[in-house]
């Protein structure tokens, strides 16, 4: 069994780490293009361009699956993703956590990048799913590519200044970025209020692990035996896990598990 996911860049580990979970014995495959970031406020034509890039050389390695753990290619580019890949290759989009977010009663936060914040797209999820519940968009300028590099002191003030437009009394937050479920819990200490319960967070890579598995017919089995398969293509040309990936405990997750080949 081998599952492939894409993004722009580190944002797509999450996810993985994810199906590394469910199912160890399942080969990865990682497919990026992280020269081409951020994906954001490319035009959609530019946008679904590059994401076909980057799914074709993940559809190369014969994967059962291909998850686009990329919100903004989800938007853009999963109809054309699946116009030229399925019915051969099941393609599962991410979409932000809206609809478990509201099940506590609000209110809730959704932080996404600038380009997704009031976006048509984020809009018409709210509408969908939130019903009555009070939704406060938060714009998270610059704590993508913060993330992507590693920035410690980048991700501490992007953070910080997306805490500071974040109500008092927000009970949820969906993180609208596959980048920002790498640092969840800096996120939860930064929007945690003295006395209150911790903030709950809600991310979609769990949910889109399960997804890829339900679509291939392969139930969870975490105490399979773990695989030695995990490609990493940056650009298409085969590489190792980029060093950033390593700060993160997803990114250790996969190394110590799978090394790259």
């Amino acid at each position: 069994m081998k599952i492939a996911l894409m993004d722009s860049g580190i944002g797509l580990l999450a996810a993985a780490a994810a199906v590394r979970r469910l199912r160890p014995d399942a080969d990865l495959v990682l497919s990026s293009d992280p020269g081409s970031m951020p994906w954001g406020p490319r035009t959609p034509e530019d946008l679904t361009a590059l994401a076909l890039d980057v799914a074709r050389a993940a559809a190369a390695q014969r994967p059962d699956a291909l998850i686009v753990a990329c919100n903004t290619a989800s938007v853009h580019a999963l109809p054309t993703l699946r116009s030229e890949l399925e019915p051969a290759l099941p393609v599962i989009g991410t979409v932000p956590a809206i609809k478990p977010s509201v099940t506590g009663g609000g209110p809730i936060a959704i932080w996404a990048t600038p380009a997704t914040t009031g976006s048509p797209y984020q809009r018409g999820l709210i509408r969908e799913f939130a019903g009555s519940v009070t939704v406060t968009e938060v714009p998270c300028p610059g704590l993508a590519d913060a993330v992507e590099h590693a920035d410690e002191p980048a991700i501490d003030r992007a953070i910080a200044a997306a805490a500071a437009l974040t109500p008092r009394d927000v009970r949820a937050v969906v993180l609208g970025c596959t980048h920002y479920e790498l640092v969840a819990e800096r996120i939860r200490a930064a929007v945690r209020q003295p006395g209150l319960p911790p903030v709950a967070l809600h991310g979609s890579a769990g949910a889109v692990a399960a997804q890829a598995l339900r679509r291939i017919g392969v139930a969870p089995a975490p105490s399979a035996e773990p695989a030695a398969g995990l490609t990493v293509l940056l650009s298409g040309r085969t590489a190792e896990l980029p060093e950033p990936a390593l700060a993160y405990a997803e990114g250790q997750l996969l190394g110590a598990v799978s090394p790259a080949r």
